[in-house]
């Protein structure tokens, strides 16, 4: 079993402490999101999960912590991107998260810990080339920290649009969307 902890909130950034917790209990409740009637309960024991992926903003308060895990594997995906706090709100500087990543790294190793640059999307602000230039910043800041970059062009799925009341965008040789799968890989 992996265990992936990125699929509703921050765990590492907010909830390390509550995480713990349940790996010491050895079990966690999980509520169905699409039946709340419905709850299922996961073994946590070093023999029964294959891998703990942890998904994060922000790795800092669970680093201390790591030895706890030591008998699990673990892979991290660390999401720096050029956004401030006008759009990410509660995520630390850029220069804190690449502080945070390379300790990381350290810890667990550069094959363990995945930089994530996504999702990207393009304004007046966070232009094409703001991107490049922040981009370009991070890879040198991580090289030797990471053996990849994963990155991907926001979607707004059409029922997002719908509930704001927009009306979708159809695809053109001029304007390609992307399907949501899309997502690259770059190894240095």
């Amino acid at each position: 079993m992996i265990v992936n902890t990125g699929q509703r909130t921050d765990i590492p950034a907010f909830y390390s402490t509550w995480f713990m917790n349940r790996i010491k209990a050895g079990f966690v409740m999980v509520r169905n999101p699409f039946n709340p009637h419905r709850v299922t309960r996961y073994s946590l024991r070093p023999d029964a999960v294959d891998a703990i992926c942890f998904c994060t903003k922000n790795p800092k308060p669970m680093i201390p912590r790591l030895k706890e895990l030591h008998d699990f594997r673990q892979v991290w995906h660390v999401t720096i991107t050029a956004y401030g706090e006008e759009i990410e709100p509660h995520v630390p500087p850029i220069s804190e998260v690449v502080d945070s990543f390379r300790w990381l790294s350290d810890i667990v190793g550069p094959d363990h810990v995945f930089w994530r640059y996504d999702p990207i999307f393009l304004s007046s602000t966070y232009i094409l080339q703001k991107h490049l230039d922040t981009f370009g910043r991070i890879a040198e800041a991580l090289r030797g920290y990471t053996s990849g970059c994963i990155f991907s062009f926001i979607d707004l799925y059409s029922k997002t649009l719908r509930n704001r009341g927009q009306r979708p965008r159809q695809p053109s040789p001029l304007n390609p969307i992307l399907p949501p799968f899309l997502s690259v890989f770059l190894c240095p």
